[in-house]
């Protein structure tokens, strides 16, 4: 604190230590060697024309006896301010700025009307005696309304005489190049600000409307109030002021322009006392309910704001400058009575107004005042800046000390009037006894501590206005000190529910929202695509392929791959099937095994009936390939033996069929016997015919290392399906070659369809090329139409060849032994097993 006090403090008239009272001006004089003036809001503000209305108990009453109370602990000190007697000399402001600035002439008439007493000389040399004078005043305690004090701040600095405040709280306060000689007990609004706003957040409350008193703390703390709620996105949907006169028709206008706003629920208010009572009267008049009141200490914990307004009040949040009990005032002002204090003219009109009773005795219309009333503890509450007011006092007195041991370092007491004033006046300026950062131990215990500002520490208390049994009453739920601490389960709600206060609903778990062009407060709830998930509140983002929107809708998590398990239904059929044809094979190959010396079986061609069983082997082997979990191991299989197997079965029969074409048609011509017709020949073709797709499939291999991938369909985000990484139009492509091979083997086919009959093998293999082809071009679409489903997809390949045995030449080789001789085989073909394998489009 900037301990700013005029050297001419010390100078106060050396008069009888009497008290004066005067009744007619109501104010309190009492003389000491320094005299402290005070401000005090004795009573309200009048309505109409009058001054000064009823008598304020609490803020006036209280905070009055509160510094004659210090002022009398000073006094009886022995350490503070020794020799030193304190007077005072304390005045009302009637809650009005103008008021109080008229009642502070006098704290100055002192330094106008001062006369040097050095040009009036007694005849025995003594100096003359200045009757009649008013008292010199070292320091001002006060006001209480920031517009009070800002008003007196302005006069007092003219004369260097230091103000210390007790309640005023406007930000403007702490502007040291206006008010140099201004000081404070409690903290500037803006704490105060930035307090309710973090309470509107912390429950989400982000539409309120403001009501203002006009005058400085209103009109400067709503400002500071509508900053720092902007830093929290919160919204002004209505800013009222009441003004100094408003009458009760105005309030309930100011009423009807927060109704227009509906979904403003919350009101924050930034006014004087009276202010909100009338306020709150104004709402119980009107009907008014389901409003929630955010109060600054203007309110703070007076009973008197909510007195006969309790149910509009109910719910109301309320700050209070954090502060002690004094406990010895208590006891001090229970034991006032109106017979005993002479000393302030305001405590009869106090005592009438609290008893409604009269001093007066039966002349008046109100009923005698009992004289063995008094101030109990259920008509007695402590007012919560009682302890600023004593502090304030203790602070001014604890400057005066350090002033007098700075500059009276050699004595406790003055010597007499006119030396002790000649030497302070030598001093330069009084900032040579200047101090900052003033601290000290304060009546309740607490540290009182000023910043370079002069400004009080910022602490609050959080109360609730809330019905607690069969009464209403401030209940504490929490503080301020820097940040907000607040128990919600200590919160009781009219309606049992936190109360809403939102320009819009807020939005669904999946929906975004869309914000109105200079509004944060207001917007449309947009829905969210399936696939997306919430950036930010306003921001909708589509999942990666693969992903899903996670539960709290903040995320996104890997879907689990799929793929055709064994126990799928779509799996059963293309594998009992491929068994059956496992069965049949090996059933097959052990017959021709077994008679593999007959003439039947050499005159089929026993060798490339071996590699068309192989092949016909391999095609039921992919059915397992393509229904297995996929992997790079997997994936190179699927390549090699899809296209193989097909290459093996028609690498075969396009042998066997260029053999038969070569040997009817050298017949025809009269040429001597074809060559490469032995089976060791027909052999070597049909391997060389087979290795170009294995060279085929091994060089794809190389360039294209297999893998998996996760494939999203784009009509179905929600299901991944784990595939080797070749696309299906590759695998197709991979089967060229093999339609190559069907190609020549239908046109072969075609050409030896009219054999002599002992040679029709060449027939049946036409049928089967015939139907093979059909069923190549009926597959290509059906598999295009259905590769939106890898179970469709894959499971009509295991279907698409129909792969049946004809068991015609293991029925004659095996049950018709006798038809298995040299003059038979040439009318029975082998042909017949060739074409019991129409071929597995295995995909």
């Amino acid at each position: 604190m900037h301990s700013l006090f005029p050297l001419s403090l010390f100078l106060s008239p050396w008069r009888d230590k009497s008290c004066l009272l005067n009744s007619r001006e109501k104010e309190i004089k009492i003389e000491g060697d320094l005299v402290l003036g005070g401000l005090f809001p004795v009573h309200e503000k009048g309505s109409g024309i009058e001054e000064c209305g009823r008598v304020n108990e609490d803020r006036g009453i209280q905070r009055l006896e509160a510094m004659l109370f210090a002022i009398d602990e000073i006094n009886q000190d022995t350490y503070l301010l020794p020799g030193v007697k304190l007077g005072v000399h304390i005045l009302d402001t009637c809650s009005r700025d103008t008021y109080a600035l008229e009642q502070s002439l006098e704290f100055v008439r002192a330094s106008l009307t001062k006369v040097d007493e050095t040009e009036y000389i007694c005849p025995d040399g003594s100096f003359a005696i200045q009757d009649n004078l008013p008292l010199m005043i070292a320091g001002v305690i006060g006001g209480s309304y920031s517009s009070v004090s800002i008003q007196v701040a302005n006069l007092l600095r003219l004369f260097q005489i230091p103000q210390i405040s007790y309640a005023s709280t406007s930000a403007k306060l702490s502007d040291k190049s206006r008010y140099d000689y201004f000081a404070r007990t409690v903290p500037p609004d803006f704490y105060q600000a930035k307090a309710m706003a973090e309470i509107l957040r912390f429950f989400n409350w982000t539409y309120v409307s403001t009501v203002a008193s006009e005058g400085d703390y209103g009109e400067t703390g709503i400002e500071a109030f509508e900053r720092e709620a902007r830093l929290r996105n919160i919204c002004i949907a209505t800013s009222e002021k009441v003004g100094r006169s408003t009458t009760k028709r105005s309030y309930d206008g100011v009423m009807g322009e927060l109704l227009v706003k509906a979904n403003a629920k919350v009101v924050v208010l930034f006014t004087r006392g009276d202010d909100a009572r009338e306020l709150l009267a104004s709402a119980r008049r009107l009907n008014i309910s389901g409003l929630t009141w955010v109060a600054s200490d203007g309110w703070g914990a007076q009973e008197v704001v909510v007195k006969g307004n309790e149910e509009v009040a109910d719910g109301a949040i309320t700050l209070e400058l954090a502060s002690y009990r004094v406990r010895p005032f208590d006891k001090y002002f229970q034991a006032l009575h109106p017979r005993g204090n002479r000393r302030n003219p305001w405590f009869k009109e106090f005592w009438e107004q609290k008893f409604q009773c009269s001093l007066q005795g039966g002349r008046q219309a109100k009923r005698p005042c009992d004289r063995r009333a008094v101030l109990s503890r259920s008509s007695y509450e402590q007012e919560t800046k009682i302890m600023f007011v004593v502090n304030a006092v203790y602070s001014m007195a604890s400057a005066l000390h350090r002033m007098q041991r700075s500059l009276c370092p050699n004595t406790t007491q003055f010597e007499g009037e006119r030396e002790r004033e000649k030497g302070l006046k030598n001093t330069n300026s009084h900032k040579q006894v200047q101090k900052k950062g003033l601290s000290f131990q304060g009546s309740t215990g607490t540290e009182v501590k000023f910043d370079e500002n002069g400004d009080g520490i910022g602490r609050y208390n959080v109360f609730s206005f809330q019905k607690v049994g069969a009464r209403y009453s401030y209940l504490r739920v929490g503080q301020w000190a820097k940040a907000l601490s607040l128990d919600p389960h200590l919160l009781h709600w009219p309606r049992q529910v936190v109360p809403t206060s939102q320009c819009s609903e807020p939005c669904g778990p999946h929906e975004a929202k869309n914000m109105q062009p200079g509004d944060v407060c207001c917007w449309i709830c947009v829905p969210c695509d399936p696939h997306s998930y919430l950036v930010d509140e306003f921001t909708c983002s589509d999942c990666p392929p693969g992903t899903w929107p996670n539960e709290r809708l903040d995320g996104c998590f890997d879907l689990p791959e799929e793929y055709i398990g064994w126990a799928d239904a779509w799996s059963l059929v293309p594998v009992t099937i491929s068994c059956a044809g496992f069965a049949a094979t090996l059933l097959v190959a052990a017959v021709f095994a077994r008679h593999r010396a007959t003439p039947l079986v050499k005159a089929s061609g026993r060798e490339l009936c071996f590699i068309l069983l192989l092949g016909v082997f391999l095609c039921y082997c992919t059915t397992f390939l393509f229904i297995a979990r996929p992997s790079p191991a997997l994936c190179a299989l699927r390549r090699l033996v899809l296209g193989t197997s097909f290459a093996v079965c028609y690498s075969a029969l396009l042998t066997k069929t260029n053999r038969i074409a070569r040997i009817f048609g050298g017949v025809k011509d009269g040429a001597q016997r074809p060559r490469f017709i032995s089976p060791g020949s027909q052999v070597f073709i049909c391997l060389s015919l087979i290795s170009v797709q294995v060279v085929v499939v091994s060089v794809w291999l190389v360039i294209e290392t297999p893998g998996t991938r996760r494939h999203t369909v784009p009509e179905k985000r929600e299901s991944v399906i784990l595939k080797c990484n070749v696309g299906d139009s590759s695998m197709l492509l991979s089967l060229a070659y093999d339609v190559l091979l069907v190609v020549l083997c239908t046109v072969y086919a075609f050409k030896t369809r009219k054999c002599p009959e002992n040679f029709n093998e060449a027939k049946f293999i036409g049928f089967t090329m015939y139907t093979t082809c059909i069923i190549w071009l009926a597959f290509l679409p059906i598999f295009y139409v259905t590769s939106s489903d890898y179970r469709v997809s894959r499971g009509e390949g295991r279907l698409a060849g129909g792969g049946t045995t004809t068991t015609t030449t293991t029925h004659t080789t095996a049950l018709v032994p006798n038809n298995n001789n040299l003059a038979f085989h040439h009318r029975v073909c082998v042909s017949e097993l060739a074409s019991s394998h129409s071929g597995d489009l295995a995909h």
